[in-house]
């Protein structure tokens, strides 16, 4: 997932679809009849070639929502990852806002007033439905006006031949390993490098996802960007703490290998676990298949925390947002159908991501064959997991901070005190001028 992590980002032209003739991408009536409404969404593609194009899954949908509720006629534009959320942007700049857009974020538009509610939209059932923690994410005020669309969780992975060759589990891989404290990832990862591995434990902190990985070490020491007041708290001891053990105890032990963490990318520490070259290293589901196809034998568990009790897991989520355009009606409609959880199954059963309502996530814990078994680790920690602040206005610009500036706290002579304070100061002003 670049820059979004749930996404696995495709290159190509838009992709315009519909279950009827189509007056054409730059189409923007809402109506083509006397009483006819034509409904106009913008989607992420997921997929990462022609072939597994999210395109494929709209159309499907589009048609049997058409087929159901006649009069209302569903146009589709599918892009890439890399230009969805700008084109969104500049439909919405230029008046032509779309009805329904999948996204990466919704708080600008929510802030600006030019979103439904959550509960404009939906029926009661369908509202209810969303897991708690990615509903709450979704609130702008304590009001909701995105709706999660896919989401995910982070684990440790870890490679089960490197591990069994160091002595830290029976090179049979028949025995799981069960770390539980940041004590056992640093005696792991001490063990790995006597072995002669070149990465123990790869730390990416470099500008695609440091924002990630700095919040998985955050909640695995009790911290995080925000207080249980909404508030940032970037700068909290706990943090502080998280820090000081990656810079001191694996960065100062030569533990997180040849690349410094400040300019590693999480695909290029993903393309080195895939080699073999990694220990160990938090990551999300797209690493299943490269790993798998790739021949590595690998082992999952929830990360380990500083002192051995639980703490939130890290959770990501993609959005659904519905636009003031007056269908609000037929919105609601085709969002009802949307969530449907066996509409919800299909997607994320084509693109090894977790479902974002109960219905869904039951689905997913009953299922069989494929790579079911292994999702269901990452299912498991989501009811329980923390979200970006992107209910903020303010998030975008802090993480960017984030991206500057985060790894270098974890360099020899680094003061993350002084860094995450000056993160925490930045970000609580821009959260006070929005």
């Amino acid at each position: 997932m670049k820059g979004r992590y749930l996404s696995l980002a495709a290159s190509g032209a838009v992709l315009c679809l519909t279950a009827v003739t189509l007056t054409g991408c730059g189409a923007v009536s809402g109506l083509t009849g006397d009483n006819e409404v034509t409904l106009r969404v913008v989607a992420a593609d997921y997929g990462d070639n022609p072939q597994n194009s999210s395109a494929t899954y709209w159309k499907d949908l589009a048609a049997g929502f058409e087929k159901d509720n006649p009069g209302i006629h569903v146009e589709v534009s599918v892009y890439s990852w890399s230009e969805v959320d700008a084109k969104v942007a500049d439909m919405v700049k230029a008046g032509k806002a779309p009805d329904i857009a999948q996204i990466g974020a919704y708080a600008d538009y929510a802030e600006a007033g030019k979103l439904y509610t959550a509960d404009e939209l939906l029926s009661v059932k369908t509202e209810a439905d969303f897991l708690g923690p990615l509903a709450d994410a979704g609130k702008v005020k304590r009001v909701q006006y995105g709706m999660p669309f896919v989401a995910s969780t982070r684990l440790l992975f870890y490679n089960t031949k490197l591990l069994g060759d160091a002595g830290i589990i029976p090179k049979d891989g028949a025995t799981p390993w069960q770390p539980k404290s940041w004590a056992d990832l640093e005696a792991a990862a001490k063990k790995l490098k006597g072995a002669g591995v070149n990465t123990p434990f790869a730390v990416p902190l470099g500008r695609e996802e440091a924002q990630a990985e700095s919040m998985m070490w955050m909640l695995s020491g009790g911290g995080g960007y925000t207080d249980n007041e909404e508030a940032y708290s970037i700068d909290s001891p706990e943090n502080v703490k998280a820090f000081e053990f990656l810079r001191d105890k694996m960065v100062g032990q030569g533990l997180t290998g040849p690349v410094e963490p400040g300019k590693l990318d999480r695909q290029a520490a993903f393309d080195a676990f895939t080699r073999g070259e990694v220990g160990m290293l938090n990551g999300h589901p797209t690493l299943l298949k490269q790993a798998a196809g790739k021949g590595v034998k690998f082992g999952m568990v929830p990360m380990p925390t500083a002192d051995g009790t639980d703490h939130s897991a890290m959770g990501v989520a993609d959005w659904v947002m519905a636009f003031k355009n007056g269908h609000k009606k037929e919105s609601g409609k085709f969002l009802d159908h949307l969530y449907s959880a066996k509409n919800v199954t299909a997607f994320t059963s084509k693109y090894d991501l977790l479902p974002v309502t109960t219905s869904g996530y039951r689905a997913m814990e009953s299922a069989t064959g494929g790579s079911a078994t292994q999702l269901r680790t990452f299912l498991t920690a989501l009811p329980n997991s923390k979200l970006y602040p992107v209910g903020k206005k303010s998030w975008a610009g802090v993480s960017e901070d984030i991206k500057k500036n985060i790894g270098q706290v974890v360099q020899p002579g680094g003061q993350p005190a002084k860094v995450l304070e000056d993160i925490a100061t930045t970000a609580r002003k821009a959260d006070e001028d929005h």
